[in-house]
């Protein structure tokens, strides 16, 4: 009410009364978008804390990780979420070799080692531990949001060559869809492809681009926060160099139901 009566006091007593609505219509447009990109900028603010890049260390080989993907904090702040492809590389036994985390953003960030707790292969998951305590993530409920709901993603894409600088993009949940997606050929299918063509699970599929990097990143709700996913794929149309020169700007997205369940397989409490 009182912008209302702040924006016919300023309008001249002659203008008409239909031009005055639509002029009090756009001021409030405005400032409900300025709004709403406000409050991304301080849920961003919060998030980055929390999210990680994850990488394969090899001291004897260079001091600099190999970065591989993204991962964020969960539960008493000592876990990681990420994806299984992410850490699915057997490590070499006869050298000191190891996965980490990497926390903070710039040239000195803080590499924290990490142990594998569990892997999920079919659903793409897999829970990591450090001994540091990091800011933590809430997970969102196991039902899932509905298509349309505006959504958020954190992580490194290009994280090897953009260096240690979350990035965020946003999108929507497009779809909410059966994991099943085809392979070009039969030499493309994985045992993992196959469990899912034979039982395929509900995912989100996201109008969102994502970059190879971005495996593991949270994906949020810009409305509250909590992590409805976990980005795991792009859908990728031409030949995989194509992800960078020309991304499709559809992704998929685990729910976190999946994460839920296999904390709780590991009394891990989120």
């Amino acid at each position: 009410m009182k912008i209302t009566n702040f924006i016919f006091s300023i309008l001249p007593a002659t203008t008409g009364y239909i031009f005055r609505v639509v002029v009090l219509f756009f001021v409030i447009q405005s400032v409900s978008q300025a709004h709403e990109q406000i409050n991304l900028v301080d849920l961003v603010k919060q998030v980055k804390p929390s999210v990680v890049s994850i990488a394969k260390l090899t001291p004897l080989y260079s001091k600099a990780p190999d970065i591989l993907g993204t991962g964020f904090v969960v539960g008493n702040g000592k876990y990681i979420v990420t994806n299984y492809h992410v850490v699915s590389a057997e490590l070499d036994t006869t050298i000191v070799q190891y996965y980490v985390a990497l926390s903070g953003e710039g040239q000195l960030p803080k590499v924290h080692k990490t142990t594998v707790i569990d892997v999920d292969p079919v659903h793409d998951l897999a829970i990591l531990s450090i001994e540091a305590t990091l800011p933590t993530l809430a997970l969102a409920g196991d039902t899932f949001v509905d298509a349309g709901t505006n959504v958020a993603m954190t992580g490194y894409p290009i994280g090897a060559v953009l260096g240690l600088y979350p990035a965020t993009h946003t999108g929507i949940v497009a779809a909410i869809a059966p994991d099943a997606n085809p392979a070009r050929n039969a030499d493309d299918l994985t045992i993992n492809m196959l469990k899912r063509l034979k039982e395929p699970f509900l995912i989100y599929q996201l109008d969102i681009t994502a970059f190879p990097g971005n495996s593991g990143s949270p994906v949020y709700d810009r409305n509250t926060g909590d992590v409805i996913g976990v980005l795991n794929k792009v859908f990728v149309s031409e030949a995989k160099e194509a992800a960078l020169t020309n991304p499709s700007g559809i992704s998929y997205a685990i729910p976190a139901k999946e994460v839920r369940a296999l904390a709780k397989k590991n009394n891990i409490e989120l």
